[in-house]
């Protein structure tokens, strides 16, 4: 117990200015942190990462579709960015005859290259602290309500004076530090983009769910887009006349490789993180609410990768589906474990007391049990929520149904929904999952909050498994004639079709019943942590704190640096194509690398090829796919992941074992060159040593 409590006591000692490399920071403040920076071995000036007034580093970042990062690499605006980033429009575009999931796709020519319906690229233009113009009109004597209204009206208008539609400028204002301040995001958004080049899955996703946050790695995680434009360089829809945008700057290439302690930053978009919650939030998180998720996600993997092991279309059909189930359920993992590991509730706790002593008499008395209040009324209902998310929302048949029906009621074209539901669907998946998830809400959702639908349809027809055969047997969603037969007189039929009551039955059910409680609760947790926040501010004045993360354009930074997992081991911060020679397993499909690397390893002289390396920059998702940049600004590699001992860094930062995962980009080369053949694209690069 004391080891403990001195292990605590040396944490909260530590939360004084933000520790080695923890921090994902605004590029438009990076003024604020350029001295660091420098001072760590950084060699440009903070107007080459940040600059409205000349072309910078940001303006060779993107936002890649609605929750990755690329980076711009040629005057002609080709884009890279991960495979597993890419992978959903790979897929689109695969099928048994042209599966480029499994053999990997080059464009040899700019007329091979394959537009992407819906995927665009974004560019920040600008950011601005617009706190001021937000809270224009509102006092203290308001209440909440009438401040949310100010907020929205002030927030409203600038928007509409930034936001341009014709000239495709995009314009956003985000709450940072919990409502405490308020940026304005300005973007220019791109939406004719081709996919150029990507490696066979047995590279891009070499080491599947088995290495997925795991080092070391040996994943060459990237695909190649271009980003095109009109022949005025602005944006426009997809056209065979668009011509590839021109960037105000891209990256320059380093081939002169990593070594340990080399300084790196990564520029891209984190998606979400809660640095600053109480204990009781952390708690939820790793002894109730990652436990529960990981266990179903558990099941609907098993039972995926059964069939998909059967048969290579149906293989084809779920890759992505897999993938986007496989991704969080490891990382909760890793993220429970690290929780636990160090210690983080009791640290937060102690936190806690030391604050409580310092907010007596001030306006802060008493906020940390009132945030433990609100958790405590809300986290019953928001389990009930998280099991309705993932077992009743996660039945392909009921959703479908449902999306169908909305359509139907509204008029609109149902083509292109019926054909992206059936080019991927299996039914058999689809029952079994049924039966799995069903029967863990029947068994782990308190009777009190499960809804009177399901407990009704259970009593009557006995058992889960005959649930599941009036949903599948009395449907009509699952006969494609059926459904493309069907038109908006036929509405009403729909309506009580079971595919479409069990749908909204659940939905009902979650409107009414767990909604209003979530939204109050949440609201309340809304205005407590905007208080937390501004008190942490003042308890701790020599503190440098950073935004959490929100999908806006940020800058991390830290150095090349291995990590030691556990007692006795190290893991050096740099893999090699060896590591994937020991690996390559032809029975076991994501361990099955490609015959002509095998063959390319044989000859002799490729064993020391890098293929990936650490660092201690601070990341999340959203960063998949950001660009790593060593001290001259030049890439070095593509993030794409972090090491399963630091997941917990969205939650606190540990710079012993917190390292992000990136694809060296000498390996990235090397495939491009030897297993694509489409070194043509070296033309359109510089290349620096």
């Amino acid at each position: 117990m004391k080891r403990i409590a001195f292990f605590c006591l040396g944490l909260i000692l530590a939360m004084g200015p933000a520790r080695a490399d923890e921090g994902m920071w605004l590029p438009s403040l990076i003024s604020q942190r350029i001295g660091d920076m420098q001072a760590k071995g950084f060699k440009l000036s903070a107007e080459d990462v940040y600059s409205v007034n000349q072309a910078s580093l940001k303006d060779a970042v993107v936002l890649f579709g609605s929750g990755c990062t690329g980076e711009l690499v040629s005057d002609e605006g080709l884009l890279l960015t991960n495979h597993h980033c890419g992978y959903s429009y790979i897929q689109r575009h695969s099928s048994v005859e042209h599966d480029y999931l499994k053999d990997g796709f080059w464009a040899m020519n700019r007329q091979q290259e394959l537009p992407n319906n819906g995927l665009t690229v974004s560019f920040l233009e600008r950011m601005e602290d617009v706190t001021d113009r937000v809270l224009r009109g509102f006092d203290v004597s308001m209440t909440e309500a009438q401040r949310d209204s100010v907020v929205r009206a002030n927030s409203k208008l600038i928007i509409e004076e930034n936001a341009d539609s014709d000239k495709g400028i995009t314009a956003d204002v985000e709450a940072l530090f919990y409502g405490n301040q308020y940026f304005l995001f300005v973007f220019k958004v791109f939406r004719d983009v081709r996919l150029v080049g990507a490696p066979p899955s047995s590279i891009g996703k070499f080491g599947g769910d088995t290495d997925n946050w795991m080092w070391p790695r040996h994943t060459g995680d990237f695909s190649m887009f271009r980003v095109y434009a009109d022949k005025d360089n602005n944006p426009a829809d997809y056209s065979p006349d668009n011509v590839p945008y021109r960037p105000k700057r891209f990256f320059k290439i380093s081939r002169a490789g990593v070594q340990e302690g080399d300084f790196t930053f990564v520029y891209g978009c984190p998606g979400s993180t809660q640095e600053y919650v109480m204990s009781e939030q952390v708690k939820y998180v790793a002894e109730v609410s990652d436990p529960q998720k990981i266990a179903l996600r558990t099941q609907r993997l098993d039972i995926q990768k059964k069939y998909m092991s059967m048969d290579q279309a149906v293989r084809i059909q779920y890759s992505s589906k897999n993938a986007s189930v496989s991704n969080a359920w490891k990382k909760w993992q890793g993220e429970e474990k690290g929780i636990k590991k160090n210690h983080t509730v009791a640290v937060k706790q102690a936190y806690e007391a030391r604050f409580k002593e310092w907010a007596k008499g001030t306006e802060y008395e008493g906020l940390i049990e009132r945030l433990g209040d609100i958790y405590a009324r809300r986290n019953p209902t928001y389990l009930a929520y998280e099991y309705y998310v993932e077992t009743a929302r996660t039945i392909e048949i009921v959703q479908f149904a449902s999306g169908i029906y909305s359509r139907l009621k509204a008029g609109t074209d149902t083509k292109d929904l019926i054909d992206s539901f059936f080019k991927d669907y299996y039914q058999p998946i689809d029952e079994e999952c049924f039966v799995a998830m069903m029967t863990s809400f029947d068994k782990n959702v308190p009777d009190d909050f499960k809804p009177a639908f399901f407990k009704e349809m259970l009593a009557e027809y006995g058992s889960v498994d005959a649930c599941k055969d009036l949903v599948f047997n009395g449907t009509i969603f699952t006969d494609r004639s059926k459904v493309e037969a069907l038109t908006p007189e036929d509405v009403d039929t729909v309506a009580q079709d079971p595919a479409v009551k069990m749908y909204g039955a659940f939905y009902d059910w979650y409107s009414n019943d767990l909604a209003p409680v979530i939204r109050a609760t949440n609201e309340e947790l809304r205005v407590a942590n905007r208080d937390y926040m501004r008190a942490q501010m003042a308890f701790e004045k020599d503190r440098d704190f950073y935004p959490d993360a929100n999908l806006t354009l940020r800058v991390a930074y830290g150095q090349v640096a291995g990590y030691e997992p556990y007692d006795a081991a190290y893991y050096y911060p740099v893999s090699t194509l060896k590591g994937i020679i020991e690996k390559d397993n032809p029975d076991i499909f994501d361990y099955n690398i490609p015959q002509v690397l095998r063959d390319i390893y044989a000859e002799g002289g490729h064993e020391n090829q890098p293929v990936c390396f650490l660092a201690t920059n601070h990341t999340t998702g959203g960063n998949s796919g950001s660009p790593v940049i060593n001290a001259e600004g030049n890439l070095i590699g593509i993030n794409f992941d972090r090491v399963w001992e630091g997941t917990m860094s969205d939650i606190v930062y540990d710079p012993e074992i917190c390292r992000n995962i990136s694809l060296d980009i000498r390996y990235l080369l090397f495939v491009v060159d030897q297993i694509g053949h489409a070194s043509y694209l070296f033309d359109e690069m510089v290349f620096v040593d």
